[in-house]
């Protein structure tokens, strides 16, 4: 890992923004599908507003203002650094042709709008997830500006992201040493458990820590990627985190014993995932008792750590949990030198 970049002391890692309506991102379009947005009543995700976690801030959503998210989000907390997450793409209409169109125009959209008016931002671009090719191809487009740090996938897609039909993805991202991050949500088609959809929004919000961000870190390194990719890097976003001692536990015993199926997999699968990933703080799932707070820490790993505000949700306690119970190196890299290192910021 590279040292962190001089000066930056606090860096957000997942800041949400949206939107206001469709009409500000079609404008980044080229004609035909400005028309095809207008002539078909094609609108926004209606779920953006965000059901659960519950939401803090005005309007109770994501913010459509570069200046209010400023003045309201990053400057009382004295901000260096902040990614912007907008996840409108993520449950997008079933035309791949259209899916590439947005991405481009969101991604155009977040650089001219939003980082261009506030240098403190830093952009999470967009990809198709219909179309290996064209993600690719916005990945080789914007992929080498230094605004953009990562590459934003939804944790919940048809194929899980370590299978061998999405490499070209993985394989752009490292080319441009771009971050991938795998966050929560995405195409809710898609059954979250292997016994089919959920029932309620209990338990589809429950999967995507429990069962899907679990499932895809397991198919990155079982199917080869950060053999073929040495140097990628993978954050996993609003996900949780304290579930990964207990996962990666089972996946080091389980590998000893069927080791020979995945060749490529030379060293035990927890040395693998501590080496190529890292969390979001938000949110993070710990005891009320400090010292058992602490224990989990020590168990999953403060280096793993990256903090997020994740805006405008609100995850509950688990935050100043985690801050009480580390120690002052600890605290100041989670703060910002483990992501400024991460993201190669400067």
């Amino acid at each position: 890992m590279s040292a962190p970049a001089v000066g930056v002391v606090a860096v957000d890692t997942d800041v949400h923004c949206v939107p206001s309506k469709l009409s500000d991102v079609v404008a980044h379009m080229d004609p035909y599908w400005r028309d095809y947005t207008t002539d078909g009543g094609v609108s926004l995700s209606p779920t953006q507003g965000g059901a659960y976690p519950p939401a803090i801030g005005p309007g109770g959503r994501p913010l459509s203002d570069v200046g209010e998210l400023g003045e309201r989000v990053l400057s009382p907390d004295g901000t260096d650094i902040a990614i912007l997450t907008c996840t409108s793409t993520f449950q997008t209409n079933r035309n791949p042709y259209y899916e590439a169109a947005l991405c481009r125009a969101l991604n155009d959209w977040l650089l001219e709008h939003w980082q261009a008016r506030d240098p403190r931002l830093r952009v999470a671009m967009v990809v198709p997830t219909l179309d290996v090719d064209a993600a690719v191809a916005e990945i080789h487009r914007i992929g080498s500006r230094p605004e953009v740090v990562t590459v934003l996938l939804p944790v919940r897609n048809d194929t899980r992201w370590g299978n061998v039909s999405n490499r070209p993805v993985l394989r752009a991202a490292a080319e441009h040493d771009l971050v991938v991050t795998l966050h929560a949500w995405g195409r809710a088609g898609q059954a979250p458990t292997s016994s089919g959809m959920t029932h309620s929004y209990l338990e589809d919000y429950l999967a995507n820590g429990q069962i899907i961000a679990q499932g895809q870190l397991v198919s990155l390194v079982t199917e080869g990627v950060f053999a073929e990719f040495p140097g990628l890097r993978v954050t996993v976003a609003e996900c949780g985190s304290t579930w990964l001692p207990t996962l990666l536990w089972r996946f080091d015993k389980d590998w000893k014993g069927v080791w020979r199926e995945v060749p490529w997999v030379n060293r035990p699968p927890s040395e693998i995932v501590r080496e190529h990933v890292r969390f979001t703080t938000a949110p993070i799932h710990l005891p009320s008792d400090p010292v058992q707070a602490r224990e989990a820490i020590d168990l999953l790993g403060p280096e793993l750590l990256m903090h997020a505000e994740d805006h405008p949700h609100d995850h509950g306690p688990g935050a100043d949990r985690l801050a009480a119970v580390l120690n002052g190196d600890e605290l100041a890299a989670v703060r910002g030198a483990t992501a400024a290192a991460w993201y190669r910021l400067g």
